[in-house]
Formats: structure tokens, sequence, C-alpha cells
């Protein structure tokens, strides 16, 4: 049975029920950030942007084996253009277990830790980053607890990887190469550019490097830095998607970097909405 936990991030306390294998986090807990309207409409139009549904196909395609594609491709068609898309209606054609719809007094939506990342980077990439490390205390306390080693890195740089893998998929790989060694080389190379500007170096150097090491570079790396990784993902998959030439990705991920770490440190918190501002001119531009 799943243990039920709150945690406060920024003044708003959010319910997490803390399963075996996976967590579940209030989405609707989350949105009440945005006082200005009421938490279900904000999760619907979530719901209803375009990057959110790539992304939680992505996720479904991943994770469940039953995620119903024809169904997807109903929310897509005939829910997209009139904004109603809702929890509800969502799962009933998808059959998607990454969100879970609940009715009565302590109900709402709640979704995958995953999914509740991306969320809470719509909302707002800063509130993202105080939900992460609110969320990485309780799991630390909860495995002290057990006596267990919980592995938070894998899941602050996992978060905005399916986006990521989703965006190369449909934009820089042809059919051609569809299932064939090409494919993967595609999917290496974007990743290699994320690293090389974050840690400086290509995942086959790093392992030269470190010959002794388990794992990658990621494994090794600290949770600032997986904090970075994340939201570049999520960048990286917006640029590849805006048909952004190699080197011009390469410049504003930098840019990422730059921007975010002081942000990461808790040390000026414009910034981000800053990147925001020009990342969505460049796109009004292209």
């Amino acid at each position: 049975m799943a243990k039920k936990k709150t945690i406060t991030v920024n003044g708003f306390d959010i319910r997490i029920e803390i399963g075996n294998a996976k967590d579940y986090i209030s989405l609707t807990d989350i949105a009440k950030q945005r006082g200005e309207e009421e938490p279900r409409f904000t999760i619907r139009n979530w719901m209803s942007n375009r990057n959110t549904l790539q992304y939680l196909s992505a996720w479904e395609e991943l994770h469940n084996p039953d995620f119903n594609r024809a169904g997807f491709r109903t929310v897509r068609d005939d829910f997209f253009d009139t904004g109603s898309i809702t929890p509800k209606k969502w799962l009933s054609l998808t059959d998607a277990m990454g969100i879970e719809s609940r009715s009565g007094r302590y109900g709402g939506t709640f979704a995958h830790s995953d999914i509740a990342i991306n969320f809470c980077y719509w909302l707002s990439p800063a509130f993202q980053v105080w939900f992460i490390k609110e969320f990485q205390r309780l799991k630390t306390e909860e495995a002290k607890q057990l006596g267990e080693e919980f592995e938070i890195k894998r899941l602050i740089s996992k978060s905005t990887f399916s986006l990521l893998t989703a965006a190369i998929k449909e934009n820089l790989v042809p059919d051609q190469i569809y299932n064939t060694k090409k494919e993967y080389v595609a999917y290496a190379g974007e990743v290699d550019l994320l690293n090389e500007v974050l840690f400086g170096t290509t995942a086959k150097e790093w392992k030269i490097a470190n010959p002794s090491l388990k794992g990658n570079m990621r494994d090794h790396a600290s949770v600032e830095q997986l904090i970075l990784l994340n939201v570049m993902q999520g960048v990286h998959a917006l640029l590849i998607k805006w048909d952004t030439d190699i080197h011009e990705r390469r410049r504003i991920l930098k840019e990422v970097v730059n921007d975010f770490t002081p942000i990461i440190k808790n040390e000026r918190l414009k910034s981000i909405e800053n990147l925001k501002t020009r990342i969505g001119k460049r796109k009004r531009l292209s």
C-alpha cells in the first residue's frame, strides 16, 4: 500500500503517494500556486499544450505496454484544437497509466513523478527547481529510514529525456534509417552534444578516462548538474523541433548553463524567465 506524504514547496503543500516502484504526486496541489485560476483549468491548459501531449505520449510509449495509440491520435486530432482535453478524457481514450484522476474530498489529479516534474517546468522552471530539491530531501530521508540507497539522480535526469528522444525521432531520424544502427547514432550524437556542453566531454571519452568507475558520467554528476541537464533536455527538444542547426543549438545550450546555474544556486531567480523570453522570441522569428 502506498504511503501518503506531504511536502511544502514555496509555501504550497503537495501530496505525494510513495509506492514500491513509483511515486504519484498531486498535480492539483502543484497547480494551486497559480492562484488566479482553479487547478483543474490549469491542468487542462497544460494538457492542451502540443508539447505536453508529445511528452505524455512518449512517456506512455516507454512505460505502458497497454497504451492505446489510436486513442492518443483521437485526443490529438479531435480535442487539441478545442482545448478541452481533461485527465478523465485522456485516461478513457488512451488507457494511460502516468496520470490518475480521483474523486472525493481528497481526490484530484495525480501523476507519476516524471510527469509531475514536467508539469512543474511548464508552470515555472524556478518552481521546478524548488520542487526537485524538496522532493529529493523527502526521498533521502525515506532512504535513511529504510536503510536503503535511493538514486534521485536517475529521476532528475530522465524527467525530460522522453521529450528529447521524441523530438529526435520525429525530426532527425528519416524513415530510411529507422531501426538501424544509424538511428542509434542520431540519438547518441544529440545526447553527446548535451554532455559536451555540460560536462566538457563525450560519453565515450569519459568512459576511457574513468575505466574503474561504474555507470556513466551522469551517475557521477552532482544534483545541480543533473537539474541543469533536465532543463537542457527540454530546451534541446524544442530547438530540434524548430529546426535549429547544431551550431546554434550548441550556443543556446551554453546560454542555458550560464543562465540556470545561478538559479540552482539560489542567487538570482529572474534569469529563468529572461531565458524563456529570449527563446520565445527566437521561436516567433523562426
